[in-house]
């Protein structure tokens, strides 16, 4: 495996498992009080997002094997342009539903 895409693969399951540290024990109400934890949640997103963009110019055939990737890089692309409409529902539906998906897909390709 290119050493790029190791580090890529490598740098989505960093941040995706600090994603599920910053919000565990939270309920959404919780999560939608701390602006904090919201500002800390998207960066991790963005940088998910990035590092797939990354490993797709390499080897695009590769993101296939991970559920959502389109949906991961376009939303990566509203957190860094529209940032300013961002609703925290969808941020924490996207936690719920993608997050445990995600790290599981991306662990059995590294």
């Amino acid at each position: 495996m290119d050493d790029r895409i190791a580090d890529g693969l490598n740098d989505i399951l960093l941040n995706a498992n600090e994603v599920r540290q910053f919000i565990e024990g939270m309920s959404f109400d919780d999560y939608a009080l701390d602006r904090k934890t919201q500002s800390a949640v998207e960066r991790k997103f963005e940088f998910i997002g990035e590092a797939l963009n990354r490993i797709g110019r390499i080897e695009e055939e590769m993101l296939e094997e991970i559920r959502n990737y389109r949906s991961i890089t376009s939303f990566r692309n509203i957190l860094a342009h529209r940032y300013d409409s961002v609703d925290q529902r969808v941020v924490w539906g996207i936690i719920d539903a993608a997050l445990e998906h995600l790290i599981h897909d991306v662990e059995k390709l590294v």
